[in-house]
């Protein structure tokens, strides 16, 4: 689709009016590619989520679709920015794929849990958040063993905070409580307000630059490359922190609620 002069000048608000009236389908062309930075943007974002089993390419082709038809369901008179719309659109929609396909191996879920338990069993021990040569020692594994577990695992803590943001932004946290493993499920479930507040705590309880990454990426949408320059960091470093900061999270809202 390429960019059509003649609606040089007018405004995206106007262009969803004339789309709603007439059903011009160059009109819903122009509003596609005016907002498809946005899913390029979000798929970049989550590229750590589905790289395993499928591309960037396709995750944007599947989100131009998304674009297609939210434009057709999208109520303009709502006070909501279609930004955040299709934002959080696509973002559902990676999880989706991502629920779909066999995302992770069950070796990979074990390490994971794993590692968890031996997290949360330092962590009553020594009060604080144990060091990973702490950890692969509970372990019995070689410290770079441990650091390749964590590495796979990684994947496991960014679609579990995906999901459950997903679920607290759409009020849907009463009907079930984020866990990717259903054995382990807990009986009770918080509502999104009460949900909302125990996220803020154990946000609390992050590092000041493990919460400035997950503010920069989850609040204002920014890719880890543009987290990088802001914090004058590698991008691989910018992973690892924020990362760190979601396995962090896992933690205290696992011994908190049991959940996440």
């Amino acid at each position: 689709m390429d960019r059509n002069e003649k609606y040089v000048g007018i405004t995206n608000e106007e262009l969803f009016r004339i789309y709603k009236k007439t059903g011009d389908i160059s009109v819903k062309h122009e509003l596609v590619l005016r907002y498809i930075h946005i899913v390029r943007s979000v798929a970049i974002q989550m590229r750590g989520v589905y790289n395993e089993f499928t591309q960037l390419d396709d995750i944007v082709n599947e989100g131009v679709l998304a674009i297609m038809s939210s434009i057709d369901k999208f109520d303009i008179d709502k006070n909501v920015k279609f930004e955040s719309y299709i934002s959080k659109r696509m973002r559902g929609l990676v999880i989706d794929i991502a629920r779909k396909n066999d995302w992770v191996s069950r070796s990979t879920r074990k390490n994971a849990k794993d590692i968890d338990k031996a997290i949360n069993v330092l962590f009553t021990e020594l009060g604080r958040m144990p060091s990973n040569s702490e950890i692969a020692e509970y372990l019995k594994v070689p410290i770079e063993k441990y650091q390749e577990y964590v590495e796979k695992s990684n994947i496991m803590s960014v679609l579990s905070f995906e999901m459950l943001l997903q679920e607290a932004g759409e009020g849907r946290m009463g009907g079930q409580v984020l866990n990717l493993d259903t054995e382990t499920m807990p009986e009770h479930c918080l509502d999104r307000t009460e949900m909302e507040e125990e996220i803020k705590k154990a946000l609390g309880k992050l590092r000041e630059r493990e919460q400035l990454v997950v503010s920069l990426h989850y609040v204002q949408e920014l890719s880890m490359k543009e987290i990088a320059v802001v914090l004058g960091v590698s991008e691989p470093r910018v992973s690892q922190i924020h990362s760190n900061a979601l396995r962090k999270l896992r933690i205290y809202l696992q011994q908190e609620n049991g959940i996440f």
